[in-house]
């Protein structure tokens, strides 16, 4: 099974595990915009005569939708996926547009809700393990050949903060920000040694980060 159909799996099980008499189950369509990063690289020298040791995703909109259980009156339990729809860039002495990429995040989570059931506005933080997809990109190279990289599934978590709207009825609103970081790589800087441990190489993590901020409709059950 692949990591991503594990993740979807667990986020399924962790829902399952709300207890039967948890009080409300609430459904979120979201859409917002989000901000974000890749990584960087050892330089290479491409075709064009340019060096490029960096690949980011362009900001663009992301929407996604949220499933969450109330165990107790202010702990909640769910799953939370995202879809950001970019173009990937490749930048250094240039900068050029390589393609379409579609980054897929899927995120069983645990959520703090402040205040009474009952109120009317609920303020909510939130943290969620799971996965993010980065899409295969399809580009024309050098001479006008037809490429595409791999699609690729890493770790991530996510953090996020914001407030939930009830109205009389079963439909009300959420905002809210969130951090994605995503691990990627780790690059060598060196050894490290010490006397009981002996020597090893130290890594230094890069993430690809989004920071994304969004609303949308939420219905409760």
């Amino acid at each position: 099974m692949k990591f991503k159909q594990c993740v979807i799996v667990t986020g399924l099980v962790l829902a399952s595990f709300a207890p039967a008499y948890a009080q409300r189950a609430e459904v979120s369509g979201i859409i917002g915009w989000t901000l974000a990063d890749g990584v960087e690289g050892d330089a290479r020298l491409a075709g064009d005569g340019n060096l490029y040791d960096r690949v980011d995703p362009k900001d663009s909109v992301n929407w996604g939708f949220i499933v969450g259980f109330n165990a107790t009156d202010n702990l909640e339990v769910g799953f939370q996926f995202g879809q950001q729809l970019t173009t990937a860039e490749i930048s250094g002495t240039n900068t050029v547009e390589l393609g379409d990429l579609t980054i897929n995040s899927y995120h069983p989570y645990v959520a703090f809700n402040a205040a009474p059931p009952d109120a009317k506005v609920r303020p909510y933080l939130m943290i969620g393990l799971g996965a993010t997809n980065y899409g295969s990109v399809s580009f024309t190279g050098v001479g006008g050949q037809a490429r595409e990289t791999g699609s690729e599934t890493q770790f991530s978590t996510t953090w996020g903060a914001g407030v939930k709207g009830y109205g009389s009825g079963h439909v009300g609103y959420r905002a809210g920000a969130s951090w994605t970081p995503t691990y990627i790589k780790s690059d060598s800087v060196g050894w490290w040694c010490d006397p009981y441990w002996g020597c090893y190489v130290v890594g230094d993590p890069q993430y690809s980060n989004q920071f994304s901020l969004t609303g949308g409709v939420l219905f409760k059950f």
